[in-house]
């Protein structure tokens, strides 16, 4: 077991928001509302880019659309189970212990950044592949691929969403560090086919991610994570 790759996506995400916190309080207000409008813009065509990646294929000459049964059905049940289980709240509660703890009380955006940056640096394959792979060979190269991505997209939200923004470090300690740990248990279960329905549901999540970040109505995403268990399940069935 490795290892190595989950702490240089930890340390990545922590010095992105070093550096966005540095650069944040030098940055105008009205900036910061553009960057962050320019961050959910980007995201959502992240997430619209690793969706259709998975979705579109052509067959025949044609341009042909797959995988909208296995959207609906996970995306549905999962959110279902979520709503149930509330995991929103349970995220809230654990951003709004760690605002207390690290003396941000009067940091209103605090709990808002660390949920919007924990699911975005936390959901889709590169988390799960990367950190099995790093498990089984000692392989990080794909973590390391994403600490890059993570750096720049933790460094831009903390400009505008504040230092929560780097605490999302912590989840991702604790859901990658747990997939390198059980490594060789899971990595029977993660075929081609579960990599990419983790990829296409994760994507769509992401979508949702981008979308709180440029309106005011907001979406519970923390409850639709479910979708991706259901996901893998139908993958397996």
């Amino acid at each position: 077991m490795s290892g190595i790759g989950t702490l240089i996506n930890v340390g990545a995400i922590i010095a992105g928001g070093v550096v966005g916190l540095l650069a944040g309080n030098v940055i105008k207000e009205r900036y910061q509302e553009t960057l962050n409008m320019a961050c959910g813009v980007s995201i959502l065509f992240l997430g619209i880019g690793g969706a259709m990646e998975k979705m579109l294929s052509i067959s025949d000459g044609r341009l042909v659309s797959t995988q909208s049964l296995m959207i609906v059905i996970s995306m549905a049940l999962g959110s279902l189970i979520g709503e149930i289980l509330n995991i929103e709240a349970a995220f809230e509660r654990f951003g709004e212990w760690l605002k207390r703890k690290t003396g941000s009380a009067k940091d209103k955006l605090f709990v808002d950044g660390f949920v919007t940056a924990s699911l975005t640096v936390s959901i889709g394959a590169m988390a799960i592949v990367g950190a099995i792979q790093d498990g089984i060979s000692g392989d990080w190269s794909i973590l390391a691929a994403k600490s890059v991505l993570d750096f720049v997209i933790i460094l831009v939200m903390t400009c505008s969403l504040g230092k929560g923004c780097m605490f999302s470090a912590i989840p991702v300690f604790v859901f990658e560090g747990s997939m390198t740990a059980c490594a060789a248990l899971i990595r029977p279960f993660i075929t081609v086919q579960v990599q990419d329905y983790i990829s296409l549901v994760g994507s769509i999540l992401i979508f949702c991610i981008g979308l709180n970040l440029v309106r005011d109505k907001k979406i519970r995403v923390s409850n639709m994570l479910p979708a991706i268990v259901i996901a893998v399940i139908a993958a397996v069935i």
